[in-house]
């Protein structure tokens, strides 16, 4: 969700590459494509909410409803829905932790991770990753998913799918920072061949490069951590070959 329509167009256009088309949602929604496949999307975000960006991973469920009475069950909180959207039903909720994700039942375009266009890996900042692992884990099902294998080390949690890395819990997170790197959120990253060319188009496209705490977003391998004109936090990293 962002302010400003046209400026997200432009910078996600320069940075990723991406094309785009126009929503079947309404006039304020976009469509953004890679290799001509839909791999986000972008809306103006309405009079009165927040003025600044953010990317909201969306997961994949078989039962909205279900889905929606485990979050709560949980003490998690469903802020939106479950409600009919386009061709299925949509929820937008809050992790006890406060981080916010959606939910979807419909149908939904399999993913390869860092393929196309494709996020490479969501990480989530959280304040106790072990309970963020027990809170999804639960409220998506990771357990009885054989495809999916929940990896536990000393200070982070790892899920696999299919063997490949996709999501990472950290800790660090804090819920009355006034820091957005230091709230507990969802940050998605984004592969690219070039991510020192990437950047360098970030910047002259008008984004920066936030200030992060030491123990904010440390993945593995070489990304570089960003923020939109509207100030939207997102992460490249090089495309695994």
């Amino acid at each position: 969700m962002v302010t400003d329509l046209g400026v997200a167009r432009a910078f996600y256009g320069e940075v990723l590459d991406w094309r785009f088309r126009s929503s079947s949602l309404d006039e304020q929604s976009l469509v953004a494509t890679a290799d001509g496949g839909p791999v986000a999307g972008i809306g103006s975000r309405r009079p009165g909410l927040a003025p600044d960006s953010v990317w909201t991973p969306y997961f994949a469920v078989r039962d909205a409803d279900a889905t929606a009475a485990r979050i709560r069950e949980r003490g998690g909180t469903v802020a939106v829905g479950p409600m009919a959207f386009g061709d299925g039903r949509v929820g937008l909720a809050a992790d006890r932790d406060g981080a916010t994700f959606g939910f979807w039942e419909g149908y939904a375009l399999a993913w390869s991770p860092g393929e196309g266009g494709a996020p490479a890996r969501l990480d989530l900042q959280t304040r106790d990753v072990f309970d963020a692992a027990v809170f999804y884990g639960e409220v998506l099902g990771w357990a009885t998913e054989e495809e999916i294998d929940v990896v536990h080390r000393i200070d982070h949690v790892l899920v696999k799918l299919r063997g490949r890395v996709v999501l990472s819990l950290r800790g660090g997170g804090v819920r009355t920072s006034s820091l957005p790197d230091l709230r507990p959120r969802w940050l998605v990253t984004f592969a690219v061949d070039d991510v020192e060319r990437a950047v360098a188009a970030a910047m002259k496209a008008g984004g920066g490069r936030p200030q992060l705490s030491s123990a904010a977003w440390a993945s593995e391998g070489f990304s570089r951590t960003l923020q939109d004109p509207d100030g939207g936090l997102f992460a490249l990293a090089h495309r695994e070959p």
